[in-house]
């Protein structure tokens, strides 16, 4: 039946709205993907876990922004490097030209946005080489919203794009470094990276950066940077000032927390016999009354990732709130392991941070759990493909509005606590697939039994296709393919 139904389509108005028929199957028979027979591609992270955010492609050194009730993760584009014999080399960094995107309102399931082309000829910042570590801040400027994506070129100086969107497309409004070894009180900064920016209550700007340690200098490197930004976000308003900072390393991070301002940041490797009690590559915090200091060390917020997952390596963080509560972002080496490789690729993850009665911050403990769910999913109005808690072999490809899930045989994707309310009685999806092919819809999990079978016609145009689903309360739902197709969004109805 399928054959015939594509071939009958394939000839069809593919701008169309196509329907497809239900799932029948023989009395007392539940199909599964297993019975087609079709092989699912390998998911890394497990069932009932949501960190990593994602793992269709790594992510480290997340900037996190909320805007609307969203958290925006803007990450450095760790790629794969490989030698001339095809083997696995260690990151390097200097391949690192793009940034990637992707935000969630609960935590869970994570809309990629795909690339952000910054550096180089193909970038947005063509005077740049890297595009490491970012951040992100939105501010009101003549009655507009504006974006501001602030990022590293290499160790060696900051730049930053601007955007109407928090998803792009972006631009390079100065063409040329924000902050470079020519600024004032920067040039003997060893590290002129790692930037982190806060928009304060009153709409001024602050940007913290720097890093390194000059040899002998391990207690008081004195590479701590932080500056006052003017009205445009995209110059400085001051010259740089100096942050006192034990022990520091790199990761700049500025926040306001009850009325203190928070600087955070890595600790160096040579901490050992410091009377602060903190340990090598670890997130520690400092407070202060105003954003430019001076700053009183007030502890140990994240001990290195290794602690907890067994992998250590460079330790990147942001603090971020939502809703009135604290959340950590980081960064580790899940995905990496799973696919039994090492070179220091990274991935994001987030735990809660918990405000305790007198202000401090306690130490949040890393896991592979991750955070509850805020909310569920609502799958009523149209969700991108993007949009997942777990896939396997899928990829995002595209950038901003125009990103979409890139398949092939036995990839998927899952969606996690979406609430169907009382019911549903169908999904339509917005597909293409040049060769044609099958897409299956289970509930729940991936292995369960099939709930909708859409077959995609062949074509070089995407079409939305309607099938029956019935459906009720809160389920995961999962988008099976046994081929390759461009899969855009999809609701129910």
């Amino acid at each position: 039946m399928r054959t015939n139904l594509r071939r009958l389509l394939a000839f069809a108005l593919t701008a169309a709205m196509i329907t497809a028929p239900a799932v029948s199957h023989s009395e007392g028979e539940a199909l599964t993907v297993k019975d087609i027979p079709l092989k699912l591609k390998k998911a890394y992270k497990n069932e009932n876990e949501y960190n990593p955010l994602y793992t269709q492609r790594f992510g480290a050194d997340p900037g996190v922004m909320e805007y609307e009730g969203r958290l925006y993760v803007y990450m450095t584009d760790d790629i794969l490097e490989v030698d001339a014999n095809g083997k696995i080399k260690e990151n390097s960094y200097s391949q690192i030209r793009s940034i990637n995107c992707i935000s969630s309102d609960d935590l869970v399931n994570w809309t990629d946005h795909g690339k952000i082309r910054v550096a180089g000829a193909a970038g947005a910042a063509k005077w740049a080489n890297n595009s490491w570590a970012p951040c992100a801040a939105h501010k009101v400027i003549d009655g507009k919203e504006k974006f501001f994506l602030y990022f590293c070129n290499g160790g060696n100086g900051i730049g930053v794009l601007t955007s109407d969107s928090p998803i792009g497309p972006w631009k390079d409004e100065r063409g040329r470094a924000l902050i470079d070894r020519t600024v004032k009180n920067c040039a003997d900064v060893t590290w002129l990276f790692d930037p982190a920016v806060m928009v304060d209550d009153d709409g001024t700007g602050y940007l913290a950066f720097g890093g390194g340690v000059p040899e002998g200098k391990q207690a008081a490197p004195g590479t701590g940077r932080i500056v006052r930004l003017a009205d445009d976000m995209i110059s400085l308003a001051g010259d740089p000032v100096r942050l006192d900072v034990p022990w520091l390393f790199e990761d700049s991070g500025i926040n306001k927390i009850g009325g203190k301002y928070i600087y955070s940041y890595c600790s160096n490797w040579q901490t050992g016999g410091n009377t602060l009690r903190m340990t090598d590559g670890a997130i520690q915090y400092m407070t202060a009354d105003d954003p430019l200091g001076p700053y009183t060390y007030a502890g140990e917020l994240f001990p290195n990732e290794g602690r907890f997952f067994g992998l250590y390596g460079n330790n990147h963080h942001s603090i971020a709130c939502l809703n009135g509560e604290y959340y950590l972002f980081y960064h580790s080496r899940p995905v990496e392991k799973a696919m039994k490789i090492s070179g220091n690729y990274r991935s994001p993850q987030v735990d809660r941070i918990e405000i305790l009665p007198d202000g401090r911050l306690k130490s949040v403990v890393g896991t592979m759990k991750g955070v509850p769910q805020l909310k569920p999913l609502d799958p009523f109005v149209t969700v991108s493909a993007c949009t997942m808690s777990h896939q396997g072999g899928s990829k995002v490809q595209g950038t901003g509005a125009d990103a979409f899930v890139q398949t092939k045989e036995g990839s998927w994707t899952r969606v996690t606590g979406a609430n169907f309310g009382t019911g549903t009685a169908g999904i339509s999806v917005n597909v293409k697939s040049e060769t044609g092919c099958t897409l299956y819809v289970t509930l729940d999990s991936a292995d369960a039994p099939i709930a909708a079978q859409i077959d995609i016609p062949a074509g070089a145009q995407a079409v939305e296709i309607t099938a029956p689903l019935e459906a009720s309360g809160i389920h995961n739902i999962c988008f099976i393919f046994d081929g390759e197709a461009e899969f855009l969004n999809w609701k129910v109805r």
